[in-house]
This record gives structure tokens, sequence and C-alpha cells, in this order.
């Protein structure tokens, strides 16, 4: 083939590159010599250039395999007087630059994206940020949203996950995002979805149309596989719309873990709307503290102090009243649970065969522990 049959460089590649490119390998082919470090730093600067321009690392490969192409026609004048071996030689040192340039070039490319990437990223958290504690204004908001596909007009929920482990463990959030996003793209594409990791936590953003992405999103949370530490919760905030709306279920998702940790709930799975009634209680904290000290405050007087007899309320609770089974649970016979029983109506005044007093029981054992007490003092 003759120089003038090759095909010539796409004319949508930038031509410095192509200069570049034909003139190294020209060189090359004529002395021999490999390429110069800043020949090849050059090359890494216009890999980046072509990756900014939005051309493919395959586009820009083939362009420099079209500029070795060219190089290796001017091979015929240098070595028309030369043996084979000479021609052989020349063609090594062709191809062994070949290589080197296309990798430089590679390299840019890679770099430019990799920039790229980190860019978006950073863009992602901070629109997140944003979202999530309501400090832009709401236009520049919903402006913001469409770059991510996100249209905060509609209705959306939240859904948080609270990693086992150190919260400042924030290599091994990115990494357990990055994992259930490709978990999650792979099953749904894109919709409108958005994951990150924040104070430990992994937090899902999800229009409230798609519910089954958010069901998802618990299932590979509580289960991310080997190589990941599991997740203790995962709450889901309840359906609201507008970028205010994100930002409440967000608060409704931290407040339903940090209720269920505060009483120890052994559900891994929570939607904030079962426990609606916790914000309620809490609404006026000043009361709950006054019924907890009024109902259960004798209970201090007790031997041992107040901690068995509260624990001894909490799982007759949860237990329904069901001696045998309370008994069990608190490592006690149920000689022993009828004493505390005693002890507990003896004390407070209050009798849990009674209906009404079993609930005022109830919630005041709540309430304390909510409050942490005793250990807390009120």
């Amino acid at each position: 083939m003759t120089a003038g049959n090759e095909p010539g460089p796409d004319p949508g590649i930038p031509s410095e590159l192509a200069t570049a490119c034909t003139d190294l390998l020209a060189q090359v082919a004529r002395t021999g010599r490999l390429p110069r470090r800043a020949e090849l730093e050059h090359l890494r600067t216009l890999g980046e250039h072509c990756a900014e321009a939005g051309y493919g690392l395959r586009e820009v490969v083939a362009h420099g395999l079209a500029a070795t192409r060219r190089a290796w026609h001017t091979l015929p004048d240098v070595t028309a007087a030369s043996g084979v071996g000479d021609l052989r030689r020349t063609g090594d040192a062709v191809l062994a630059a070949t290589e080197a340039a296309l990798a430089a070039l590679g390299e840019g490319h890679e770099r430019a994206q990799r920039m790229a990437v980190r860019q978006e990223e950073s863009a992602r958290r901070e629109f997140i940020d944003d979202l999530l504690h309501g400090r832009t204004d709401l236009g520049a908001l919903a402006e913001r949203a469409d770059r991510f596909g996100l249209r905060l007009a509609s209705a959306y929920a939240v859904a948080v996950a609270a990693v086992d482990g150190p919260a400042a463990d924030a290599h091994h959030v990115h990494h357990l995002v990055s994992r259930v996003e490709r978990e999650l793209v792979g099953r749904f594409g894109e919709r409108g979805v958005l994951l990150t990791g924040k104070d430990g936590r992994l937090v899902c953003i999800a229009p409230d149309s798609e519910r089954v992405v958010l069901e998802a999103f618990t299932e590979l949370a509580l289960r991310p596989g080997t190589g990941y530490r599991p997740v203790r919760r995962v709450a889901t905030g309840r359906r609201h719309s507008g970028a205010s709306g994100v930002l409440r279920s967000y608060e409704e998702a931290l407040g339903a873990l940090d209720y269920a940790e505060r009483l120890a709930l052994p559900a891994r799975q929570l939607k904030a709307e079962e426990l609606l009634v916790f914000p309620v209680l809490m609404r006026d904290r000043a009361a709950m503290a006054d019924l907890v000290r009024t109902v259960l405050g004798p209970l201090t007087e007790a031997r041992g102090g107040a901690r068995p007899l509260l624990d001894t309320i909490v799982v007759q609770s949860e237990t329904a009243y069901v001696n045998a089974e309370a008994a069990r649970r608190l490592g006690l016979s149920v000689r022993t649970l009828g004493y505390r029983l005693e002890r507990i109506k003896a004390l407070t005044g209050y009798d849990p065969s009674d209906a009404l007093q079993r609930f005022t029981l109830e919630t005041a054992a709540m309430g304390a522990r909510l409050l942490n007490w005793p250990e807390q003092p009120l």
C-alpha cells in the first residue's frame, strides 16, 4: 500500500495529535531511537485533551495506529540500500515506539476520565449535602437536580442504612456504596436514584414510584456480600414531595434509626410510619420526664436499683405477659419473676394486670428507655 492509499487522520481528532504522532514515529523510523520522556508526556497531555473533547479511547488508539502506518511508509526511503536485517530493526523500533506512544495516549485519556469522575462525584456529594441539609435556595436545588436525573416536584422517599463499625471508616462506606450502586444500576438501570455515603451511613434517594428500588437497596445493604461489614439496620422515611420533602423523609429515616438504637429494637428493616408513636411521645420531653419520675421513680428504692425491675416491665410487654417466656428471656425462674412483679406493684402502685395501669407502666418504661433512665438522671 502506498502513502496515498492509506486512511488519513480523523478530521475530528485535534490536528496537533496527528502531527505529534506522525513526526515522532517518522523520526524513530529514521533513527531507531526510543521516544523521549518529554515526547511521551506531551502525548499524555494530548490524550487528556481528546478525552475532554469527548473522543473515546478506541478513536484515539485508532488514530495512533493510523499515524504508525504513515510513519511506516517512510521506511523505503531510509532502507532502500539496506538489508532485511536493517529493515527488521527499524520496524521493531517503530513498533516499540508505537507501543509507548499508545500507552502514553491511553494514560492521558484515563487520567482525564478519572478527573472527570472525581469532579462528578464531588458535585454529586455537594448536591446531596445541600439537599439533605436544606442549605440552598429550593429553586437553585431544583435546577441542579436535573443534572442528576431528579425531578424534585415529584414525591421521593429516602432510605438510610447504618453500617456496623467505626463511623469514620469512609473508605469502607465508599466501597459499599459503589457495590450497591452497581447492583441497582445492573437491575434497574438509571431511574433518577441517588446513592451516597454520609456520616458513616448509606443514603438512597429514590422516586416514590420506584419503591422496588428502595426495597432492593435494603436487601443489598443488609446482605452486602463477602468482604463487607454487615449493616445494622435500614430505615425508610415516608414519601414527600419537593426538595423539602426529601429532607423531611431523610430526617424521618434518621429518627427511626435513632429510636431503634435507643430502644434496642430487634427489627433490621424499619419504616418511619411504623414508629410515629415515638416522636409523639417525645414531643414534650419535660412531660415524658415527669411521667418517668412519677411512675417509675419509686423503683430506685428496690434492692439492686431500678434497672432489673424496669427490664422486667419491658420484657413482660414484649412477651405479651406470658410469664414463662418472660422468665426465660430474663434468665429467671417463674417464681422469681412473680416476686419482681409484686415488687413493681408495691413500689409504684400500678398493677400490670389492670389494662389502664399496664398502659401507664409500659408508656413510662418506653420513655425511660428513650431518656436513658435510670443511667441518665432526669
